[in-house]
């Protein structure tokens, strides 16, 4: 189980206990906010995408997207989202659960310029029912982040 991975994971930095599981939904940046008490703003979204064989995911606030061409500015490719089933197989977790832990050899994570607005975020944790709330420094060392980015705007209608 995914979730049992990332705990696994978490585990080399102490802070496997620190895993919330929810009875409700944490899939979505709306269900995950209201279940852990927070603004969307603060989840902390992964996004999985295709390099060609390899694949990043890219973790970003929760009241933005990726902005296409500032994406392919940086990365010198189009952004294509793994669909479910490849996301699955490529990163070991399910949509709704994908996070920056316990993935893959080779799979490079970026975290988005948009998270810095915030002291603490709240990333996935391997399920569509889980989280956990990390500093940036933590989320940064934990992720084993490449680099921060700018590769996001805001959603239209979230006030940003």
């Amino acid at each position: 189980m995914s979730i049992e991975r990332v705990r696994s994971y978490l585990k080399l930095w102490g802070r496997d206990q620190d895993i919330i599981e929810l009875e409700n939904s944490t899939a979505t940046v709306l269900e995950a906010a209201a279940s852990l008490g927070c603004i969307p703003a603060r989840i902390a979204k992964s996004i999985a995408l295709s390099h060609g064989e390899a694949v990043v995911v890219v973790v970003i606030a929760g009241d933005m997207k990726l902005d296409n061409r500032k994406y392919k500015d940086r990365f010198g490719v189009k952004a294509r989202m793994l669909s479910p089933e490849e996301a699955l197989r490529r990163t070991g977790h399910a949509i709704g659960g994908v996070c920056p832990f316990g993935l893959p050899e080779g799979v490079a994570v970026y975290l988005d310029s948009s998270l810095k607005r915030f002291d603490r975020v709240f990333p996935a944790c391997g399920s569509g029912n889980s989280a956990i709330g990390l500093t940036l420094e933590e989320l940064n060392e934990y992720s084993r982040n490449q680099a921060w980015v700018d590769v996001c705007k805001p959603i239209a209608g979230t006030g940003e």
